[in-house]
């Protein structure tokens, strides 16, 4: 199969940057889209050119680090993958495929393909963690979790960071990256002594970092590649409601003593 792919080339954050087009010829429909451009790459090096850089790392969906924006779509045309999981048997032979990096301001270009995602680390380090003394470890079964509460947790918690929601999103909104990690938590036992707190900084610090609002347009949903649903998006709002309402309970009653 033969394709012309039209890719975002640009040498650093500071310089602007174009699409450039390259030929592939006698790719195979089973290959993985990162296979495919490893194979341009070898095709660029062996004529003396640069090789575009992309982001990746285990490629078998679980790093999250494959931030390809393809025809665009986050991770390309196939619901519920990511880029190292797409292969090349979703596209049409002769097809013409545009590449580019997530479009996010919080996102700054580094090189060609690759994007700075630490904005969601730095989220994440706000509070999207246990820091409770929870002793040793104990067996599964010492604490009664609701399987409901369990099983929507899980889900959540699969959540892999990637970013594809913030690309999705017309605002750029990080809305359904951080209500995953604030209802995995939340609705489980060992998070939910710091969960007043956890919100608030979350939320804050996603504002801070330079995010959108959530307009409810459901494109973080669709564009997910697992899955995650935007229920998880008000339950973060009715934790964000309840924390703000408690936080001012609790300043109140100080206040008065």
């Amino acid at each position: 199969m033969n394709y012309t792919l039209k890719i975002w080339r640009q040498k650093s954050a500071k310089e602007r940057g174009e699409m450039v087009s390259y030929q592939v010829s006698d790719i195979s429909a089973e290959i993985s889209f990162f296979e495919m451009l490893d194979i341009l790459n070898q095709q660029l090096i062996a004529e003396g050119g640069d090789p575009v850089a992309f982001d990746h790392d285990c490629r078998e969906g679980i790093c999250g680090t494959c931030s390809l924006y393809i025809n665009g779509r986050p991770h390309g045309p196939v619901r519920g993958v990511t880029t190292c999981q797409l292969h090349m048997r979703s596209f049409s032979d002769g097809e013409v495929i545009h590449i580019e990096p997530w479009r996010s301001k919080a996102f700054p270009v580094v090189r060609d393909l690759v994007v700075d995602r630490s904005a969601l680390d730095l989220i994440i380090q706000a509070g999207g963690y246990v820091s409770v003394n929870s002793g040793g470890i104990p067996d599964a079964n010492t604490i009664p979790v609701p399987k409901h509460h369990a099983d929507t947790a899980f889900d959540a918690a699969a959540c892999i960071g990637c970013g594809a929601c913030v690309a999705a999103c017309p605002n750029a909104a990080a809305m359904l990256f951080v209500s995953a990690k604030v209802s995995h938590l939340s609705l489980l036992p060992q998070g939910r002594a710091e969960a007043v707190k956890r919100v608030q900084k979350m939320v804050a610090r996603m504002d801070e970092l330079g995010f959108g609002n959530c307009s409810n347009t459901y494109a973080c949903e669709v564009e997910c590649p697992k899955l995650i649903s935007v229920t998880n998006i008000a339950r973060m709002n009715r934790e964000f409601l309840s924390a703000k309402l408690f936080s001012e309970k609790e300043k109140i009653v100080r206040d008065s003593i």
